[in-house]
């Protein structure tokens, strides 16, 4: 997913990878370049699912009255840079250029990790930058995420699903502590979980940390959702915003939830950041979000991108998948990797086309990468859509194209996926 000409393929071709916890490094590196997180104001966005995009339509909402705004995110679909957003777009290459030869010394000194590097790098570009705000995405967990070194204005948690368990442990209520570790004295948080058991853990930890913390079910309503292949509209009902209608060109009934819970978190943001709803209405219609169920009609055929890469994200997006009119024949595109709960959401997926290719990633790390011929004896029930297994990435999707002629064509799980998918047919950017 990067060149090796583009600014960070160096931090790709470093031996230090995987996760080390703590935020020493982080605060080592930061240090060393004048704390620039400290010269920004910033809100932290964590949760299982959805975090990305909730932290896309804040961003949207700040920079619409005309503030400079930072966003960082992870991982990328195509090029590094798209981590780290200024105004909406990808870092400059000079300004990235620049913050990473300053800080390379000091990560390849200290053993950084990846994250640990990139997450620094991105705050030195926001400082440089003089952004009045940035939204920062948490990368994994949250209590010691890279990402927790900033000193947040607001805090939100989305959702607490099962994944990383090797990392985050095995229950809602593990989980939920870990992700929790955002919260910050005297910050309000918001989160959009509604389950009890993470539920009341989260509360419970913002309650101990002494954060003020709104439950999104307790403070909205999301009410007469209508998704289409254009996005989605919805009717919230809001103790701060009063009755409002609502559009973003992000479709899915879970989309219209993320855009509740953004709402509300702008609306906890402290006087002089937190923006009029006439701001959030104009940046939530115009947020920008790749491959999230990202629609592309090229030639005829309609092309469904999303990177839905864990069971929860599966049934969010088969739900959006049930709520349009998508021409047939429907075909999907599939490469998940290997630790991730294929078996749990390749039987949603099957249910809803009327054939299937498995292939392999390109920039799937080696040792994720699954084995999809073994994958499609072991799943392929004798009454499911046909499954074909093609290797090479290119050739399957060659093959796509001539399998749904006027139809839909679902390419899903993982990042790397859809990022490998756009770049090839030229739709990235």
């Amino acid at each position: 997913m990067t060149r090796p000409d583009e600014p960070g393929a160096w931090l790709f071709a470093r031996p230090t990878g995987g996760i080390r916890w703590g935020l020493e490094r982080t605060e080592a590196l930061l240090a060393g370049v004048g704390d620039p997180h400290r010269r920004f104001r910033s809100i932290h966005v964590g949760g299982t699912n959805g975090k990305g995009s909730v932290s896309a339509l804040c961003e949207a909402a700040l920079r619409a009255p005309g503030r400079t705004t930072g966003l960082y995110t992870s991982p990328h679909l195509v090029s590094f840079a798209e981590r780290i957003r200024i105004d909406g777009q990808p870092v400059e290459r000079e300004l990235l250029l620049a913050c990473e030869a300053r800080l390379r010394p000091a990560i390849e000194e200290s053993g950084a990790t990846f994250f640990e590097a990139t997450t620094a790098i991105a705050f030195l570009c926001f400082a440089e930058a003089g952004v009045d705000a940035a939204v920062v995405e948490v990368g994994l967990g949250g209590r010691l995420d890279s990402t927790n070194v900033i000193a947040p204005v607001a805090c939100g948690v989305t959702n607490i699903g099962i994944d990383h368990t090797e990392f985050l442990g095995t229950t809602p209520g593990e989980i939920a502590w870990e992700k929790a570790g955002i919260f910050k004295p005297g910050v309000p948080c918001v989160t959009g979980e509604s389950a009890a058991l993470p539920l009341s853990v989260l509360r419970r930890r913002a309650e101990e940390v002494g954060a003020p913390f709104l439950a999104l079910d307790d403070a909205a309503r999301v009410d007469d959702v209508r998704v289409s292949l254009q996005g989605t509209r919805f009717r919230l009902a809001s103790a701060r915003w009063g009755e409002r209608e609502v559009g973003l060109p992000l479709p899915g009934d879970h989309q219209a939830r993320n855009a509740a819970l953004a709402a509300e978190l702008l609306g906890i943001l402290p006087d002089g950041l937190r923006p009029e709803w006439g701001a959030i209405a104009e940046g939530f219609a115009g947020v920008r979000w790749p491959g999230r169920m990202q629609v592309e009609v090229r030639n005829g055929l309609t092309w469904i991108f999303d990177v839905a890469h864990n069971p929860a994200g599966v049934a969010s997006l088969a739900a959006t998948l049930d709520r349009l009119d998508l021409p047939r024949p429907r075909v999907l595109l599939a490469a998940i990797l290997s630790d991730k709960e294929w078996g749990a959401m390749l039987p949603p997926l099957l249910a809803r086309v009327d054939a299937a290719v498995l292939t392999i990633a390109p920039t799937a790390p080696g040792s994720r990468r699954w084995d999809p011929e073994a994958i499609a004896a072991a799943l392929q029930p004798p009454e499911g859509p046909a499954v074909r297994v093609i290797p090479d990435f290119s050739a399957a999707l060659q093959r796509v194209t001539t399998m749904a002629p006027y139809g839909t064509v679902l390419v899903t799980g993982s990042v790397h996926t859809v990022g490998d998918a756009l770049e090839e047919l030229g739709m990235a950017g």
